[in-house]
């Protein structure tokens, strides 16, 4: 019969004894509990004594905490707090020095204990430590056992940390400037007055005037772990107590020292591992130092400020201007105002005025400190983007302006500038330790990924949102992986491409839809043969179906027509001349043949000869990357059936026989895959598709027969489309 559910059984162990296997109830007072253990052991007044958890921190179970004892807990039977309290602080007063020594072993033991610190606390216990410290009659283990036990003791927040005296803290702080002390003293001194610092504004202030920053660096630049991390505790205390003013000159002073420089060698690339505490710090040391960046963020441009206007003026004169010559220089005032208005809007300014773009909050004056930065310290891209921009007229330019204010924002939301610092975050980026301005110099490299983005997404200023949710996912995942140089983040985010990006968002696609559990893997395997096999069967169907092609002359004039198309027995290729407006001839009637046999290899991009003549042109450039030739056999020589593609809906073909006579045919336009159709709808458009869609029905309804619920067949159909897709891409 199984016990009642308020019944655990449990061992109770006594030094000396035999251990007690007992049923406890938990709805009996626990007094009473006591009184039967004591009994058994034959121990007479139960009031003396109280039961402890036999393992972690000995904590004793009381009313409050006696609901976590489990079915095989272990206790043990000790001394109860009041009396062990009572004894331990008597042993504080002893003449022997081991004896002091013993009892702080023990204070410090049980000092993490609720019951036991409200007891010590009751008895005077803060102020009888308070006297051992201030004494420092022993700079060794009975100091530090000593100050380990005020601060358990006052971790409760039984005792406000602001009830210590001024003499007190003063003390301490003489034991964190004294060179000659022992290893275990300091890292404690430091810790009692990170807390001293961070729970009182008074106190915080007389730490602050009697620990330098300079002995603070000293500490960071030992060897002692532990004692690097209490002196970062301590000096990320007071900058976080410190007004906005104090902080940046204390930072300012810091970086002068070299600090940023120490960290990033010495402690983040530290042969030992770095600990939880030490990486907290770090997170609040950068989120203080971003801080600092809030005022220009929150401040919008003042079109009345002398010193803005010529900061915007310089941002035009790096871009257009020839270096000596003032924009405007001999023109009239209106002449010159006018001017100036079109080069802000070249700039990528939304309006002729720049202060209406900057007078958002955020960003503020921080998009026009990161502009001018970027055009001071990378002046090369500064004004190859802008100008490649500027000069464009198919709607495909980036606006500089419009894109570093959005770049602002959006690097201001992912590294939380102007935010309070979390109590428990680790999450620090170990670049921004790798240098100075790090904010700045991510800018640089952010907004050349914009500008390579924008390019490879072949987008318009309708798109410009869409740009930047490309943009904040190739930062956020670079961000994520915390990449320890800028150099290395520069190399990770520019190998996130638009197209890896849209990779990386259909695998966690599939992965959320379960396309890719076990299940559905097992049934891509089973399927993959016969879905290949029709893909085949598909691609030859539309080979042999042939497309009417336009001929291009030397001019470029498109005003006769051809056909090509593949023969029924897939033998040979089959091309010749047609009329205009006729339709698709008969195969057998077309009068130029290329037998699949002959065919050698396939060419790509520079490879093409027709893209070698060509040159390295602008407009030839556009055709290398579009371009590939298939190399036959004509004879003894070699020849090709060269080909362009336009655009992504269009393909160029142009035969070029041993003689090199040229002839250049356009293809119709080609229907593509879309994400927006159906799946059934579009592998129908194809010769051959309507097959694929009928293996898709049955399949599903086989799947429907063996697997339960909609939603599987759903996922089947998605992982079908995906097979599809993938073959006809491959």
């Amino acid at each position: 019969m199984a016990p009642p559910r308020n019944v655990v059984k449990i061992a109770v162990q006594m030094r000396d004894a035999i251990p007690q296997l007992i049923q406890l109830d938990q709805a009996k007072p626990l007094a009473a509990v006591l009184k039967e253990v004591c009994d058994a052991w034959s121990l007479l007044h139960s009031e003396r004594y109280a039961l402890q958890f036999a393992d972690g921190h000995r904590r004793y179970i009381t009313e409050n905490n006696r609901m976590e004892i489990k079915n095989g807990s272990i206790l043990c039977l000790s001394t109860a707090p009041d009396l062990e309290a009572e004894r331990l602080l008597g042993g504080l007063q002893s003449e022997s020095r081991e004896g002091r020594r013993e009892a702080l072993r023990h204070l410090v033991l049980l000092a993490p204990d609720m019951t036991f610190a409200q007891e010590v606390i009751s008895r005077d216990g803060l102020q009888r430590l308070g006297t051992i410290i201030e004494d420092g009659d022993d700079l060794g283990e009975v100091l530090a056992l000593a100050l380990r036990a005020f601060l358990e003791l006052m971790e409760h927040g039984v005792v406000s940390w602001e009830t210590l005296s001024i003499p007190f803290v003063r003390k301490v702080v003489c034991y964190v400037n004294m060179n000659l002390m022992d290893a275990s003293v300091q890292p404690l001194a430091l810790g009692l007055l990170e807390s001293v610092t961070l729970s009182s504004p008074a106190l915080g202030q007389l730490v602050k005037s009697e620990v330098p920053l300079d002995r603070l660096l000293v500490h960071l630049q030992v060897m002692n772990q532990q004692l690097q991390t209490k002196a970062m505790a301590l000096l990320t205390a007071l900058l976080q107590g410190a007004s906005p003013a104090e902080r940046k000159h204390m930072l300012d002073y810091l970086w002068q020292r070299n600090l940023r420089q120490f960290i990033y060698k010495n402690i983040i690339h530290s042969a030992a591992p770095l600990g939880d505490e030490m990486a907290h710090h770090l997170y609040i040391l950068q989120a203080l130092t971003l801080g600092l960046l809030e005022p220009r963020m929150r401040m919008p441009l003042d079109p009345y400020s002398q010193e803005q206007r010529e900061q915007l003026q310089a941002l035009c004169q790096a871009a257009f201007e020839p270096e000596g010559e003032p924009l405007g220089a001999g023109l009239s005032a209106d002449r010159r105002r006018s001017l100036c208005a079109r080069e802000f809007r070249k700039l990528g300014f939304s309006n002729s005025n720049p202060a209406q773009d900057l007078e958002r909050v955020p960003p503020g004056l921080l998009a026009l400190d990161n502009m001018l930065y970027f055009s001071r310290h990378a002046p090369s891209a500064y004004s190859r983007f802008v100008l490649e921009n500027s000069s464009r007229e198919d709607k495909h330019e980036c606006p500089f302006a419009r894109s570093s204010i959005q770049l602002t924002v959006l690097l201001c939301e992912l590294l939380r500038v102007g935010e309070p610092c979390s109590e428990t975050a680790q999450d620090f980026s170990p670049m921004f330790f790798s240098q100075d301005q790090s904010f700045h110099e991510l800018f640089c490299v952010s907004i050349q990924l914009l500008n390579k983005t924008w390019k490879e997404m072949r987008a318009t200023q309708e798109d410009f949102d869409k740009v930047m949710q490309v943009v904040r996912e190739q930062l956020a995942r670079t961000l994520a992986l915390k990449p320890s140089s800028l150099e290395l983040f520069r190399t990770k985010v520019n190998t996130l491409t638009y197209g890896e990006v849209l990779r990386l968002r259909q695998t966690e696609r599939l992965h959320q839809e379960g396309t890719l559990a076990p299940p559905i893997l097992e049934l891509r395997e089973k399927l993959k043969p016969e879905l290949m096999g029709l893909i085949r069967q598909q691609r030859l169907l539309r080979l042999c179906e042939g497309t009417l092609f336009r001929k291009i002359s030397s001019r470029r004039r498109q005003d006769k027509l051809w056909f090509c198309c593949l023969s029924p027995n897939h033998k040979v290729l089959q091309y010749g001349d047609v009329e205009e407006g006729s339709g698709p001839p008969v195969p057998e009637s077309l009068p130029e043949q290329l037998p699949v046999a002959d065919i050698r290899a396939l060419l790509t991009g520079k490879d093409c000869p027709h893209v070698r003549e060509k040159g390295s042109g602008k407009q030839n450039k556009d055709f290398c990357e579009l371009a590939f030739s298939i190399s036959y056999d004509h004879g003894e020589e070699e020849a090709y059936l060269n080909f362009i593609a336009p655009s992504k809906r269009e393909n160029i073909i142009k035969r070029e026989p041993p003689e090199r006579q040229k002839r250049c045919l356009v293809c119709t336009p080609a229907r593509y895959l879309s994400t927006e159709s159906s799946q059934e709808d579009t592998w129908n458009s194809f010769p051959g598709g309507e097959n694929l869609a009928w293996l898709l029905q049955r399949e599903k309804q086989l799947l429907t027969a063996v697997m339960t619920g909609r939603s599987m067949c759903l996922q089947v159909k998605s992982f079908l489309s995906t097979v599809w897709i993938q073959a006809c891409t491959d």
